[in-house]
Protein backbone atom coordinates (compact mmCIF):
# COMPACT_ATOMS: atom_id res chain seq x y z
CA UNK A 1 0.00 0.00 0.00
CA UNK A 2 1.28 3.38 -0.83
CA UNK A 3 2.41 5.69 1.80
CA UNK A 4 1.45 2.87 4.52
CA UNK A 5 3.09 3.97 7.46
CA UNK A 6 2.15 7.47 7.54
CA UNK A 7 -1.31 6.46 7.15
CA UNK A 8 -1.59 4.75 9.57
CA UNK A 9 -0.05 7.44 11.92
CA UNK A 10 -2.53 9.72 10.47
CA UNK A 11 -5.27 7.24 10.94
CA UNK A 12 -4.57 6.96 14.57
CA UNK A 13 -4.53 10.66 15.22
CA UNK A 14 -7.83 11.24 13.57
CA UNK A 15 -9.38 8.27 15.53
CA UNK A 16 -8.13 10.11 19.10
CA UNK A 17 -9.57 13.15 17.38
CA UNK A 18 -13.01 11.64 16.59
CA UNK A 19 -13.51 9.88 19.35
CA UNK A 20 -13.07 12.67 21.83
CA UNK A 21 -15.76 13.92 20.24
CA UNK A 22 -17.83 11.10 20.01
CA UNK A 23 -17.36 10.37 23.79
CA UNK A 24 -18.71 14.62 24.05
CA UNK A 25 -21.76 13.18 22.56
CA UNK A 26 -20.97 15.15 19.85
CA UNK A 27 -22.31 14.15 16.04
CA UNK A 28 -19.11 14.70 14.01
CA UNK A 29 -18.35 15.58 10.44
CA UNK A 30 -15.81 15.19 8.91
CA UNK A 31 -15.03 17.41 5.30
CA UNK A 32 -12.06 16.87 3.30
CA UNK A 33 -9.17 14.52 1.95
CA UNK A 34 -9.87 10.94 0.14
CA UNK A 35 -11.69 7.56 1.08
CA UNK A 36 -8.71 6.36 3.09
CA UNK A 37 -9.95 8.68 5.63
CA UNK A 38 -12.88 6.58 6.64
CA UNK A 39 -10.08 4.43 8.70
CA UNK A 40 -9.72 7.15 10.96
CA UNK A 41 -13.78 6.96 12.64
CA UNK A 42 -14.14 3.60 11.88
CA UNK A 43 -10.70 2.88 14.11
CA UNK A 44 -11.99 5.56 16.69
CA UNK A 45 -15.73 4.00 16.97
CA UNK A 46 -14.05 0.36 16.78
CA UNK A 47 -12.55 1.08 20.20
CA UNK A 48 -15.67 1.61 21.75
CA UNK A 49 -17.76 -1.55 20.70
CA UNK A 50 -19.58 -2.49 17.55
CA UNK A 51 -20.49 0.03 14.77
CA UNK A 52 -21.42 -0.06 11.28
CA UNK A 53 -20.50 1.88 8.08
CA UNK A 54 -22.97 3.22 5.18
CA UNK A 55 -20.73 3.91 2.22
CA UNK A 56 -21.75 6.03 -0.26
CA UNK A 57 -19.59 6.04 -3.32
CA UNK A 58 -19.78 5.77 -7.27
CA UNK A 59 -17.26 2.67 -6.73
CA UNK A 60 -17.18 0.28 -4.17
CA UNK A 61 -13.78 0.73 -2.74
CA UNK A 62 -13.70 -3.35 -2.81
CA UNK A 63 -10.87 -4.10 -4.52
CA UNK A 64 -8.40 -6.42 -2.88
CA UNK A 65 -5.70 -9.05 -3.89
CA UNK A 66 -8.42 -11.16 -4.44
CA UNK A 67 -10.05 -9.45 -7.19
CA UNK A 68 -7.51 -7.64 -8.71
CA UNK A 69 -3.89 -7.86 -9.85
CA UNK A 70 -3.18 -4.12 -8.78
CA UNK A 71 -3.64 -2.80 -5.58
CA UNK A 72 -1.55 -0.44 -3.63
CA UNK A 73 -3.93 3.19 -3.41
CA UNK A 74 -5.74 3.17 -0.37
CA UNK A 75 -8.84 5.37 -1.66
CA UNK A 76 -10.31 2.42 -4.49
CA UNK A 77 -9.79 0.06 -1.33
CA UNK A 78 -10.95 1.69 1.57
CA UNK A 79 -14.05 -0.37 2.21
CA UNK A 80 -12.03 -3.64 1.75
CA UNK A 81 -9.85 -1.78 4.26
CA UNK A 82 -12.28 -1.06 6.83
CA UNK A 83 -13.65 -4.69 6.63
CA UNK A 84 -9.85 -6.28 7.64
CA UNK A 85 -8.99 -6.93 4.27
CA UNK A 86 -5.32 -6.07 2.88
CA UNK A 87 -1.98 -5.60 5.15
CA UNK A 88 -2.23 -5.57 8.52
CA UNK A 89 -0.34 -2.64 9.37
CA UNK A 90 -3.34 -0.53 8.28
CA UNK A 91 -5.79 -3.30 8.72
CA UNK A 92 -5.70 -4.45 11.95
CA UNK A 93 -4.38 -1.36 14.40
CA UNK A 94 -4.73 -2.15 17.91
CA UNK A 95 -5.26 -5.58 17.17
CA UNK A 96 -8.73 -4.52 16.57
CA UNK A 97 -9.48 -6.08 12.67
CA UNK A 98 -11.84 -5.80 11.52
CA UNK A 99 -12.64 -2.39 12.32
CA UNK A 100 -16.37 -3.22 10.60
CA UNK A 101 -17.78 -6.17 10.25
CA UNK A 102 -18.86 -7.41 6.96
CA UNK A 103 -22.49 -7.84 8.91
CA UNK A 104 -22.42 -4.28 9.53
CA UNK A 105 -21.38 -2.78 6.25
CA UNK A 106 -23.75 -1.39 3.58
CA UNK A 107 -22.41 -0.22 0.29
CA UNK A 108 -24.63 2.58 -1.91
CA UNK A 109 -24.16 4.41 -5.35
CA UNK A 110 -21.99 2.31 -7.72
CA UNK A 111 -22.29 2.34 -11.69
CA UNK A 112 -23.87 -0.31 -13.17
CA UNK A 113 -20.04 -1.64 -14.61
CA UNK A 114 -18.80 -1.86 -11.13
CA UNK A 115 -15.77 -4.25 -11.11
CA UNK A 116 -16.18 -5.59 -7.09
CA UNK A 117 -19.66 -6.32 -7.33
CA UNK A 118 -19.29 -10.41 -7.01
CA UNK A 119 -17.18 -9.93 -4.13
CA UNK A 120 -19.46 -7.12 -2.47
CA UNK A 121 -21.94 -9.88 -2.60
CA UNK A 122 -19.72 -12.74 -1.52
CA UNK A 123 -19.08 -10.98 1.68
CA UNK A 124 -22.75 -10.03 2.46
CA UNK A 125 -23.04 -7.02 1.82
CA UNK A 126 -26.09 -5.11 1.12
CA UNK A 127 -25.58 -2.95 -2.06
CA UNK A 128 -27.87 -0.31 -3.90
CA UNK A 129 -26.67 0.56 -7.62
CA UNK A 130 -26.75 4.54 -8.43
CA UNK A 131 -29.69 3.43 -10.55
CA UNK A 132 -31.63 1.69 -8.11
CA UNK A 133 -31.26 4.67 -5.36
CA UNK A 134 -32.55 7.12 -8.39
CA UNK A 135 -35.31 5.02 -8.69
CA UNK A 136 -36.29 5.53 -5.26
CA UNK A 137 -33.74 7.01 -2.67
CA UNK A 138 -36.56 6.56 0.19
CA UNK A 139 -36.42 2.83 -0.13
CA UNK A 140 -32.93 2.57 -0.28
CA UNK A 141 -32.67 4.78 2.70
CA UNK A 142 -35.55 2.49 4.89
CA UNK A 143 -33.07 -1.06 3.33
CA UNK A 144 -29.86 1.17 5.12
CA UNK A 145 -31.56 2.00 8.15
CA UNK A 146 -33.23 -1.71 8.53
CA UNK A 147 -30.12 -3.08 8.45
CA UNK A 148 -27.78 -0.93 10.61
CA UNK A 149 -30.79 0.36 13.40
CA UNK A 150 -30.35 -2.85 15.31
CA UNK A 151 -29.75 -3.72 19.09
CA UNK A 152 -26.51 -5.18 18.20
CA UNK A 153 -24.60 -2.43 17.09
CA UNK A 154 -24.26 0.52 19.33
CA UNK A 155 -24.25 2.95 16.38
CA UNK A 156 -22.84 3.35 12.52
CA UNK A 157 -20.97 6.05 10.43
CA UNK A 158 -21.71 7.67 7.03
CA UNK A 159 -18.83 7.94 4.02
CA UNK A 160 -19.80 10.07 1.12
CA UNK A 161 -17.60 9.98 -1.55
CA UNK A 162 -19.14 13.05 -4.03
CA UNK A 163 -18.30 10.96 -7.00
CA UNK A 164 -21.61 9.40 -6.35
CA UNK A 165 -23.01 12.61 -7.96
CA UNK A 166 -23.69 11.98 -11.75
CA UNK A 167 -21.09 13.55 -13.50
CA UNK A 168 -23.04 15.76 -15.24
CA UNK A 169 -23.52 17.69 -11.95
CA UNK A 170 -20.02 17.23 -10.23
CA UNK A 171 -17.06 16.72 -12.13
CA UNK A 172 -14.31 18.06 -9.53
CA UNK A 173 -13.87 14.54 -8.01
CA UNK A 174 -10.65 11.87 -9.94
CA UNK A 175 -13.17 9.65 -11.29
CA UNK A 176 -16.26 11.17 -12.50
CA UNK A 177 -18.84 9.17 -14.12
CA UNK A 178 -22.07 8.98 -16.00
CA UNK A 179 -25.01 7.72 -14.43
CA UNK A 180 -24.54 8.84 -11.15
CA UNK A 181 -27.15 10.96 -8.77
CA UNK A 182 -28.78 14.27 -8.87
CA UNK A 183 -28.63 16.43 -5.67
CA UNK A 184 -31.71 15.81 -5.02
CA UNK A 185 -31.44 12.00 -4.57
CA UNK A 186 -28.68 12.63 -2.58
CA UNK A 187 -30.59 15.04 -0.37
CA UNK A 188 -33.84 12.14 -0.04
CA UNK A 189 -31.20 9.42 0.63
CA UNK A 190 -28.77 11.25 3.35
CA UNK A 191 -31.94 13.08 5.03
CA UNK A 192 -33.74 9.85 7.14
CA UNK A 193 -29.78 8.18 7.38
CA UNK A 194 -27.95 11.32 9.19
CA UNK A 195 -31.31 11.59 11.11
CA UNK A 196 -31.33 8.29 12.55
CA UNK A 197 -30.38 8.32 16.26
CA UNK A 198 -27.85 5.29 15.06
CA UNK A 199 -25.83 7.78 13.58
CA UNK A 200 -22.87 9.49 14.95
CA UNK A 201 -21.00 11.14 12.24
CA UNK A 202 -20.67 11.73 8.21
CA UNK A 203 -17.27 12.44 6.44
CA UNK A 204 -16.88 13.87 3.05
CA UNK A 205 -13.93 13.32 0.27
CA UNK A 206 -12.96 12.96 -2.94
CA UNK A 207 -14.30 17.16 -4.03
CA UNK A 208 -11.32 18.78 -5.35
CA UNK A 209 -11.76 22.85 -5.64
CA UNK A 210 -9.00 22.68 -8.61
CA UNK A 211 -11.27 21.69 -10.31
CA UNK A 212 -14.19 23.81 -9.74
CA UNK A 213 -12.40 27.06 -10.39
CA UNK A 214 -15.76 29.49 -10.56
CA UNK A 215 -17.01 27.48 -7.06
CA UNK A 216 -20.13 26.35 -9.26
CA UNK A 217 -20.18 22.83 -7.93
CA UNK A 218 -18.53 23.44 -4.19
CA UNK A 219 -22.01 26.10 -3.98
CA UNK A 220 -24.35 23.35 -4.94
CA UNK A 221 -22.69 20.63 -2.60
CA UNK A 222 -22.54 22.61 0.19
CA UNK A 223 -26.16 23.49 -0.02
CA UNK A 224 -26.66 19.70 -0.43
CA UNK A 225 -24.64 19.40 2.44
CA UNK A 226 -26.51 22.06 4.91
CA UNK A 227 -29.69 20.38 4.08
CA UNK A 228 -29.33 16.82 5.36
CA UNK A 229 -27.65 18.44 8.11
CA UNK A 230 -30.02 21.09 9.27
CA UNK A 231 -33.59 19.14 8.20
Amino acid sequence: MFNAAAMAGYTVKLADRVGALVDEGKFVVLLGGECSNLLGPTLALRRRGRYGVVYLDGHSDFRTVDNDAYVGAAGGEALALVTGRGQDDLTDLENLKPYVRDTDAVMLGYREDEAYLDSLRAAGIPDWSARTIIDNPSAAAIGVLKHLERDDLDGFWVHLDVDILDAEVMPAVDSPDPGGLQHEHLRQLLRPILASPKCVGFDIGIFDPDLDPDGRYSAELTDTLVAVLTD
